[in-house]
């Protein structure tokens, strides 16, 4: 694996590259970095050029500004389109999970020319569902809540209302350090997440027009066990308006994290029609 950091306008982008292949880019959900898809690379590696990176302002990415900033759609998916003309020259697969998966749409909608298939898991545009309303409410408290209370408080209220859409991660005394200092990342960027990303990308509304022609590069994912949970219904809503079904991955929303073998072979299975 090599690292390095890539100038984009007033950001420094940490990123990761393993494996040999077409290249594939995996986009971090809110709050995630590069380290989020370890368990998957480790598998994907062997077939793509997997390139991992931390999302501008989360752990190893600069801002510019040295401080927290509101983060956008279209600028993070900016990033993503910079950094994949950076890697390579032909159009790459792309994985992005929750947050990511908007950038993903974004990505596809807006630089159609860097994207070969994409596979978006779980977006949370809350915005496209008919109970829109409610549900950007409930955002609305989560940031009061982050600036009032603070991070728990914050959390608490998000997580009730998602339901059990988050499987939790393996405990042990063993983990790997890459591991351990991921986990201490994630918990310093989401209090970041909640306060500068969350309300901007729940409301985030895909370019429908834009995506329909592209829709055979498409692949809606969702997770197995979110079946009735809030993170679950935003894909099949998109894919209602497309004319796609959801693809069902293994685990919950994190399922990339909690089932990464199984979700990595999901990935190349959903991929492999567009391998060539």
């Amino acid at each position: 694996m090599r690292s390095d950091f890539l100038r984009v306008p007033g950001a420094g982008l940490y990123y990761e590259v393993s494996g040999e292949g077409p290249v594939l880019l995996v986009i971090p959900g809110g709050g995630g970095d590069a380290g989020a898809a370890d368990g998957v690379a480790a598998v994907l590696r062997r077939r793509f050029t997997v390139v991992t990176f931390d999302a501008r302002g989360y752990s190893r990415s600069r801002l510019d500004s040295g401080v927290p900033e509101d983060q956008f759609v279209a600028v993070q998916s900016d990033d993503a389109s910079r950094l994949l003309a950076h890697v390579g020259d032909e159009p790459a697969y792309v994985v992005g999970v929750s947050n990511g998966g908007i950038v993903g749409l974004d990505l596809l909608a807006r630089h159609p020319e860097r994207v070969r298939a994409l596979i978006s898991h779980e977006p949370p545009c809350f915005a496209v569902l008919p109970d829109a309303e409610e549900q950007l409410a409930m955002i609305d408290e989560v940031v009061r809540l982050i600036h009032t209370e603070g991070p728990v408080a914050a959390g608490s209220r998000f997580f009730t209302a998602i339901g059990g859409a988050m499987k939790p991660l393996p405990e042990s005394a063993d983990l790997p350090l890459r591991e351990v200092q991921r986990r201490e990342r994630s918990v310093a960027n989401a209090p970041i997440m909640m306060a500068h990303e969350l309300r901007e990308f729940t409301s985030y509304v895909p370019d429908y027009a834009a995506l329909a022609p592209l829709a055979d590069r498409l692949t809606l994912a969702v997770g197995r066990e979110t079946r009735g949970c809030l993170p679950y219904r935003p894909a099949v809503e998109i894919g209602r308006r497309l004319g796609l079904e959801v693809t069902e991955f293994p685990g919950a929303h994190n399922g990339m994290s909690t089932d990464a073998a199984e979700f990595a072979e999901s990935i190349a299975e959903a991929l492999s029609t567009t391998i060539g």
